[in-house]
């Protein structure tokens, strides 16, 4: 049976005509929910007869593969001898400037629609009608060509024909690549504990079309359980698309080096790793512009042989894409954008499915397919979706940009001081609330004064002039242009909140629950699954993400023999902020308690820096045996290295690290064997009170379940991911002490792992003796 691949007219018509540079400089935008409005003004004026948002097809077969060409005509007027096909497009570009020299891509599309409608109608000739509507002024440009029928089928079958390279080469892979899915196997026979029972349960949801919810302990072999059933319902035609989305590029790391191993085993898979623009870029100074960036000048030429050779790897992850960007002489983002278009997974980032902002509107909004969502440590989109979902702004910035323009650009000058203005009222309103205040409604007379701002801006900098200070309004456009994105989404899961501190007013447009906004995006997906080692409760996490009431629940216990985890809990000790002070001296005591029975590497995780400064004081006044390292605030890369590589096998004395929960120690790390003993966890991992956090608790209070959205269930997942630092292998033996009274409560008690023995300490010397026995005897 021949493959069929649909593709919109849109896109068809954007990959074949598009040529010559890549001109990334700013451009005065469409303003889409403005020009949604404009495009059903304009349909609504139209005379009786105007048919709107008309569905056009038509199917291509060749030897290889069933094309299907789709869209909706804007419009279509039947008239005495005539039939109108208009294309309508909202701009806020000089219409003179584009009736002089109008966009070739919006001509292709109309042409197009044209091509389709004429064929279905069996018509001689069509009247195509480009109208340009300008979003500012309101006046339109229309554009009006009669074109044969013999015209418009010779236009559509160059663009098809050009397209048919691409997409048969496409097809003959894709029997390739399935062939080789089908007949790989799983590369790690036997299965660990659980990881059966994982893999199962990805397939039977992918190939359902399903959602799922997945907490597997550390060591079931997490990523490969999920990719390669996900392979197998990809090549067995239920899936179009992967998505492996994740948070780190730890995340990224495993996933490339799990389909890098099938590729071992007779694996073929395309497959994309998407790196950050402003990490991947070439000329960082340029702009993307092609009068200062030699690989934007002439990148759509230079695009298909880049193409042809990227296609004949497989693994193309950033050292590839860049070497061929480089040889080729194009933008490496954007080869890498395009390269996804083809690749059967794509490895990325949560942004580009979930954030509002830069998710691939190529793919889920001008394309549909049967795309997967695979969402690596997926406790972590929570607060990475309330980021994504909220905006906000700050009177310093406007302060700063009006110093900046102040003899340049008066209208620009003069609409930043209206927005400083209303700043400053809120700021003393502010002020007189305390320094923070919160309301459950949009704030008055904000909305004029910043839709001013974007108008008089945006005209300046479509101007493209290269100055000192362009980058400073360009960056205040986008913050409130997304400020105002997440204006029009306003409802009751969100909240205004104003902080004022000193001379600056911050307001921000919160999200307290993702849910909805979740649920709409993952409607981009045909499945989910959701995974991590800390998904706990799973409830939670289905309402919080955005699931369906009927998403499956699984929860895989550790597949390593529990006698291998000695688990204590002093439960003496509070860590309440008002009494931490006094618990230095006994968590100090404990630490070195824990750490005397035998010498080996260990970490001690805390709820804040300013708690762990504390502690990490007083241990280092009497620890003279022992080598410290402590996390530091803002560790980069380079340092986050430097601070694993200590952990080694061969210290000749103790060495205590000691780390933030839920930093870049908390997770994402392995360190085997004995290069990690224990680990010493101080606290239950709740977030710290502020102002928002408070605002998640108040929201959620009304269903019953405040304290536990906002602080209980993020910190109980802290704590299970810091725990999960101690066992990594069938063969690591390590111990683990919990420091909190609250871990003796029923209420945090019962979300920790069944399997887990938990002894109380009821004294040092009595851990001391627990743990001796622990590590001679194995018990």
């Amino acid at each position: 049976m021949k493959q069929r691949h649909q593709i919109a007219v849109r896109t068809l018509v954007d990959i074949v005509l598009r040529a010559g540079d890549l001109d990334m400089r700013f451009a005065m935008s469409g303003r889409p929910l403005e020009g949604i409005r404009a495009h059903q003004k304009i349909q609504r004026q139209r005379p009786d007869g105007y048919r709107a948002e008309v569905p056009v097809s038509l199917e291509v077969e060749t030897t290889d593969l069933i094309l299907i060409v789709a869209g909706r005509i804007d419009g279509v007027l039947e008239t005495d001898g005539a039939i109108i096909v208009e294309e309508i497009k909202s701009t806020t570009t000089d219409l003179k400037s584009l009736q002089k020299e109008p966009d070739r891509c919006h001509w292709g599309q109309a042409k197009v629609y044209a091509y389709l409608l004429a064929r279905a109608q069996d018509l001689g000739a069509v009247t195509v009608q480009l109208t340009y509507c300008h979003l500012d002024t309101g006046d339109t440009l229309e554009l009006v060509e009669e074109l044969t029928r013999d015209a418009l089928e010779a236009f559509f079958q160059e663009l098809i024909d050009r397209y048919l390279k691409w997409a048969t080469t496409l097809v003959r892979w894709r029997h390739l690549r399935n062939a080789a899915i089908i007949s790989i196997g799983f590369p790690f026979m036997p299965y660990r504990a659980g990881q059966r029972t994982m893999a199962v349960a990805v397939y039977r949801t992918l190939r359902d079309g399903g959602q799922a919810i997945i907490q597997a302990a550390t060591g079931i072999g997490k990523t490969m359980a999920v990719l390669f059933p996900a392979l197998k319902t990809l090549g067995e035609g239920y899936t179009d698309r992967l998505f492996f989305l994740t948070a780190r590029n730890t995340g990224k790391a495993s996933a490339i080096s799990a389909l890098n191993i099938l590729q071992a085993s007779g694996l073929r898979l395309k497959r994309v790793s998407l790196t950050a623009k402003d990490q991947i870029c070439f000329c960082p100074d340029a702009t993307c512009n092609p009068d200062a960036c030699a690989y934007a000048s002439g990148h759509f030429d230079r695009l298909p042989d880049a193409m042809d050779d990227a296609f004949s790897r497989d693994d193309l992850d950033r050292s590839t894409i860049e070497a061929v960007a480089q040889s080729h002489r194009v933008c490496p983002f954007e080869l890498s954008l395009e390269l996804a278009r083809w690749a059967d997974c794509i490895i990325c980032d949560y942004n580009y499915a979930f954030d509002p902002r830069v998710y691939l509107k190529r793919f889920f909004d001008e394309e549909n397919g049967a795309y997967a969502f695979l969402v690596d440590e997926a406790h972590n989109l929570v607060d990475r979706s309330r980021e994504m979902f909220s905006a906000q702004l700050s009177k310093i910035d406007f302060l700063d940009l009006r110093r900046a323009v102040r003899k340049h650009l008066p209208a620009v000058y003069r609409a930043a001081g209206k927005i400083n203005a209303w700043m400053l009222d809120a700021r003393k309103r502010t002020h007189e609330a305390g320094g923070f205040h919160s309301e459950a409604n949009l704030p008055d007379g904000l909305e004029p004064v910043l839709r001013v701002f974007l108008r008089v801006s945006e005209r300046w900098l479509a101007k493209n002039q290269s100055t000192p200070f362009r980058e400073i309004v360009m960056d205040r456009f986008f913050e409130v242009s997304g400020f105002l994105r997440v204006w029009d989404q306003f409802d009751d899961s969100y909240v205004t909140c104003s902080k004022a501190a000193g001379k600056d007013l911050q307001i921000k447009l919160f999200c307290r629950d993702p849910a909805r906004h979740l649920k709409m995006a993952l409607r981009r997906s045909r499945s989910v699954v959701f995974f991590s080692a800390t998904m706990t409760p799973a409830g939670y996490f289905r309402d919080i993400l955005g699931c369906e009431p009927t998403a499956a629940m699984l929860a895989i216990p550790s597949p390593f023999p529990p006698k291998n985890l000695k688990v204590f809990i002093a439960g003496g000790i509070s860590t309440y902020y008002t009494q931490r002070e006094r618990s230095i001296d006994p968590i100090v005591a404990l630490i070195r308690s824990f750490i005397h029975p035998k010498k080996g590497n260990y970490l001690c995780f805390f709820p804040s820096y300013e708690y762990m400064s504390m502690v990490v004081g007083r241990f280092e006044e009497s620890a003279d045996e022992v080598q410290v390292l402590v996390q530091m605030r803002e560790m980069d890369e380079a340092g986050r290295v430097r601070f694993l590589e200590h952990f080694s096998t061969q210290n000749n004395q103790p060495m205590v690290g000691f780390a933030v929960m839920g930093g870049i120690f908390g997770e994402g790390i392995d360190l085997v064997g004995e290069r990690l003993s224990g680990a010493v966890i101080v606290g239950v991992g709740l977030p710290a009170v502020c102002p928002e956090r408070d605002l998640i608790r108040r929201y959620f209070d009304e269903r019953g379940t405040g304290f536990d959205f906002a602080y209980r269930f993020p910190g109980i997942n802290r704590v299970l991911q810091a725990a999960g630092r101690v066992i990594r292998t069938a063969q690591d033996r390590g111990a683990l002490l919990l420091v909190d009274q609250r871990f003796c409560h029923s209420t945090y008690q019962g979300l920790l792992p069944e399997q887990w023995a938990m002894a109380r300490v009821v004294s040092e010397q009595q851990m001391q003796r627990g743990l001796k026995r622990f590590w001679l005897s194995g018990d």
